[in-house]
């Protein structure tokens, strides 16, 4: 059912009124998950840009919430967004069009990818050093048997490696490597020969300063995947948190180039977040401020790319996960906010939270998911790595 939007400024208060209680939020309430409203503006710019303009209303001060997750898992759960009429979001003519330009682009183009993907982790190596693990690992943890997100890192990374059945002296690929935290591991741990691909330069400067410290065979390359040409096959591939920057269009290609990479009886591990519904775009807010042209894959999208060249061994989803992994990072970040205050500034900082706990609270309603698939290019008949339940 569709509810009518109001007009009048009282009769719009009103009408965000009865639409918040249906998720039991209250405007200027008590709780640590209502919202508190610092400027009547807000309302109108919810009913012209939607979810654009609610975050951008928030970082501009124009509003504040103390538990911003349990917030969004309130809306979200109870598809608030749904209840607004369409008709009042202006601009909508221009928005259709907009969509129906993308299927003519390819938004994640070898040069367009190499802009986005250093636009988000090229933000500063200061920030994620203060907000991740010890390893920088920016991905979901595994909090199975974890207490702390070290450890819940340090899990991930040991359940990838032990999926993929790694042995010493292996070469590994790891696409999308950030600053190596899987590849130092795999060294460490399991003895492996590891190539890392990636675009940011700050990640790789960081990394590739950690692997000549560690003195482990970890090499970083700054190259898209696309142009990359091994002189010789991996015995394994990986590729954690990156499949979400490649877009629709462009996973059969990106299957392909797994496919390439890997020898005939190798494995590839994929990690991603993954939607219920398949689309072609993502949250105009994270879109804008977070993650450019970012798209999370759904399953149907995912087994399309991967039609004709691998086998799926396992499939694991962990995603109830990252709604930890997010409020822990959050948590990280406002203890040590005042070490990069004066490099950043507070209409960041507001934007930073409000994209971890705006993730946090998508995930703990379940409405994206995490995925681990064990890949191989021909099917394995006796499956070696360990399958996790």
């Amino acid at each position: 059912m569709v509810v009518s939007t109001p007009t009048k400024q009282s009769s719009i208060e009103e009408f965000f009124t009865s639409l918040l209680s249906k998720a039991d939020i209250q405007i200027n309430g008590p709780r640590p998950w209502d919202i508190q409203v610092h400027d009547n503006s807000l309302y109108q710019r919810v009913l012209a840009e939607g979810s654009l303009g609610f975050g951008e209303a928030y970082m501009d001060g124009l509003w504040d919430c103390e538990q911003i997750d349990e917030m969004i898992y309130r809306i979200l759960s109870h598809d608030l967004e749904a209840e607004l009429d369409a008709k009042a979001k202006v601009k909508l003519g221009l928005k259709v069009a907009s969509a129906k330009l993308k299927h003519f682009v390819n938004p994640q183009s070898i040069s367009r990818a190499k802009e986005d993907v250093s636009s988000h982790y090229n933000t500063g190596n200061d920030l994620f050093v203060r907000m991740l693990d010890k390893r920088l690992t920016y991905t979901c943890a595994y909090w199975k048997k974890a207490s702390n997100l070290d450890e819940a890192q340090e899990a991930k990374l040991d359940l990838i490696c032990r999926k993929m059945g790694l042995q010493p002296g292996m070469r590994v690929l790891d696409i999308g490597c950030g600053w190596g935290s899987f590849m130092l591991y795999a060294a460490e741990k399991y003895g492996v020969i590891c190539d890392g691909l990636t675009l940011a330069s700050e990640q790789t400067d960081l990394g590739a300063q950690r692997a000549a410290e560690s003195g482990l065979p970890v090499k970083f390359i700054l190259e898209d995947y696309r142009e990359f040409h091994p002189k010789e096959k991996y015995d394994r591939v990986v590729s954690v948190g990156m499949i979400e920057h490649v877009g629709p269009s462009n996973y059969a290609e990106y299957f392909d180039c797994a496919q390439r990479f890997l020898k005939s009886d190798g494995l590839f591990l994929l990690h991603t977040i993954g939607t219920k519904v398949s689309t072609d775009k993502t949250d105009p807010w994270i879109d804008k401020y977070i993650f450019p042209n970012g798209v999370c894959p759904s399953m149907v999208q995912l087994s399309q790319g991967m039609e004709g060249k691998f086998n799926m061994e396992d499939v694991h989803n962990i995603g109830e996960d990252y709604d930890k992994t997010l409020c822990a990072w959050c948590v990280n970040f406002e203890e040590h906010w005042s070490e990069i205050a004066d490099t950043y500034g507070e209409r960041f900082r507001r934007m930073w939270r409000y994209y971890l706990l705006c993730c946090a609270g998508a995930f703990r309603c379940r409405d994206i998911n995490v995925w681990q698939f064990v890949l191989s290019p021909y099917g394995l008949s006796k499956p070696d790595y360990v399958r996790q339940s």
